[in-house]
């Protein structure tokens, strides 16, 4: 049984630390909804002041669909180009939203949530989804989080 410990070095040594976990976690399971559970249960576990963490995925009809998640339940499909998700699904690059309510064409799941990011999982050149983050305080996410948060993604990258 895996245990997740929560470490309260600094943010960087707390990334790293979620990062061994991570694959600790997943190292030798290649299913993927399994390992993207895991994924959004550990970072839900080691970020502070969120409110929903999950993977949207491609559909075959070109549109995110809600993936494994810890939160409220939140909006099933999200097509290409819409939101913060399906913006960052199209550029294919990440976005940190310091106001969720100033970013156009904002899709409001949940009213609390105020900040976001959203880092795009691509394998071997092909979009395979997004990592969803929201917090309820606005410019909750730093350009720290986005590297760690990065990293922690090419991990899961890997296992996908």
């Amino acid at each position: 049984m895996f245990n997740v410990e929560m470490y309260t070095g600094n943010r960087e040594e707390n990334y790293e630390l979620a990062k061994k976990q991570l694959h600790a976690l997943i190292h030798d399971e290649k299913n993927q909804i399994a390992n993207l559970s895991n994924a959004s249960a550990l970072l839900n576990q080691f970020l502070d002041r969120i409110n929903w963490v999950g993977f949207y995925l491609m559909d075959t009809n070109g549109e995110l669909v809600l993936g494994p998640f810890q939160g409220l339940p939140a909006c099933i499909r999200i097509p290409v180009g819409k939101g913060v998700c399906g913006t960052a699904a199209l550029k294919q690059e990440t976005i940190r939203v310091e106001d969720v309510h100033q970013f156009p064409g904002h899709i409001a799941c949940d009213a609390a949530s105020q900040s976001e990011i959203v880092i795009p999982l691509v394998k071997d050149g092909q979009l395979i989804g997004v990592l969803d983050i929201d917090s309820p305080e606005t410019n909750r996410f730093d350009e720290l989080d986005q590297q760690k948060l990065e990293e922690f993604t090419a991990v899961l990258i890997e296992h996908l």
